[in-house]
């Protein structure tokens, strides 16, 4: 399911709809079309960097262009009635702290029926609702979709197949999608590959206005960190292996579930979701929820968004002494360390307020007050930043041609 919201989401799809066309004025079966978002971001404290999960770089007191500023350019070609193809290229802040253009998407697509569709190649990863659209920020209301759950999964693509069924259950819409493949990324400089990944989708339009959203998702987890892989194999060879084999980051079975509200109707906007992330290994389970509620005035979206991320398991049973040196390693600490880093929980409240100044503009302004358990989701942070109440000043322009 995405969140297409209303006035803004169809007129962010007419923006994406420009090359098309433009295709129907030169008989051409290629289109052109694109979306774009320059944003600054920065903090009430120094010690610590607001980041989008992921990035290496952020922003603190002096602010920072490198947080939500993106250029995406896509381009279609339809062939008949049944087969079409589509590349997109992206260039955010990527996990190596680079702005070199991706391939985020490159699939072809086979409309079997007016309801079946078959897709291959890389896709938009459907972990959350607004997966497919989670970087065009003019499709959405926030300035940024909530990074208590969205951090969670900080993959947006998969290389693979998808099949999707469109048809009506008692005149409402119901779509299901399943989807096989592979997923990697760079987070914070360090690889992350999900393998054997299989998962299913379903929305289904409850009321006039009102969709619900149920997704699941699971594979291998791969965390490519050599100096982890070395404590691992010391743990190995100690009465503590069982600790090394909770910490080992390679081959692990990972989940990632969540449940979703949608409300679009009139004046009013709802959005809430509900996600667990759970794995065998030493990155936590996790649970993360958002709501947020909208109003319209005109031009103008006031928003409100409460959101969380918990921690509910380190994974790692550490069950070593502390008085434990193995060549001059502390391996309590360490392995301490090791998961500490991992655990990121904190609480948002964010409000914002978004104004569609043209037909394919936005301009956005969004507030937040995190409260951090240990850093939170900051990045680089300093000794002595710890349970600390952040405020988070962001603008931005969102724009789709």
């Amino acid at each position: 399911m995405r969140i297409q919201l209303g006035a803004a989401a169809a007129a962010a799809l007419a923006g994406l709809g420009v090359g098309a066309h433009a295709q129907a004025q030169s008989d051409s079966i290629f289109s052109l079309s694109g979306f774009g978002t320059v944003g600054m971001v920065g903090t009430s404290k120094d010690g610590a960097e607001y980041v989008i999960p992921s990035q290496i770089r952020g922003a603190d007191k002096s602010w920072s262009g490198e947080v939500d500023s993106k250029l995406g350019v896509q381009v279609g070609a339809k062939f008949n009635n049944q087969f079409s193809a589509t590349v997109q290229v992206l260039s955010k802040q990527n996990g190596k702290g680079s702005f070199t253009p991706q391939i985020e998407w490159a699939f072809a697509k086979w409309q079997a029926t007016p309801g079946l569709a078959l897709r291959a190649g890389r896709m938009g990863g459907p972990f959350f609702a607004v997966s497919d659209f989670r970087d065009v920020g003019y499709a959405n209301t926030w300035l940024r979709p909530p990074i208590d759950v969205y951090g969670q999964v900080p993959v947006s693509h998969f290389d693979g197949a998808d099949v999707s069924w469109q048809t009506n259950v008692a005149g409402k819409a119901l779509t299901l999608q399943a989807i096989g493949g592979k997923s990697s990324s760079y987070v914070e400089g360090t690889k992350v590959e999900i393998d054997s990944l299989v998962g299913f989708n379903a929305t289904l339009e409850l009321i006039d206005g009102l969709n619900l959203r149920l997704g699941h998702v699971t594979g291998k987890l791969t965390v490519r960190t050599p100096s982890l892989n070395q404590l691992v194999g010391v743990l190995r060879q100690t009465p503590f292996a069982s600790v090394g084999d909770e910490l080992d980051p390679n081959d692990k079975r990972a989940s990632f579930s969540g449940l979703g509200l949608t409300y679009d109707q009139g004046n009013w906007l709802a959005l809430a979701e509900y996600t667990k992330r759970k794995t065998k290994s030493f990155i936590p389970d996790t649970t993360g929820w958002y709501t947020t509620v909208g109003y319209r005035v005109g031009k103008f979206t006031p928003y409100v968004t409460l959101s969380r991320l918990k921690t509910d398991s380190s994974n790692v049973d550490n069950t070593i002494p502390a008085a434990v040196v193995v060549g001059g390693l502390p391996l309590r600490a360490l392995v301490d360390g090791a998961t500490a880093a991992q655990s990121t929980p904190q609480k948002t409240v964010a409000l914002g307020v978004r104004w569609d100044a043209w037909r394919n503009v936005a301009v956005k302004a969004q507030f937040d007050s995190i409260k951090t358990t240990g850093a939170g989701q900051f990045y680089n942070a300093e000794p002595g930043f710890s349970n600390k109440r952040v405020s988070v000043y962001s603008l931005a322009v969102d724009f789709v041609f």
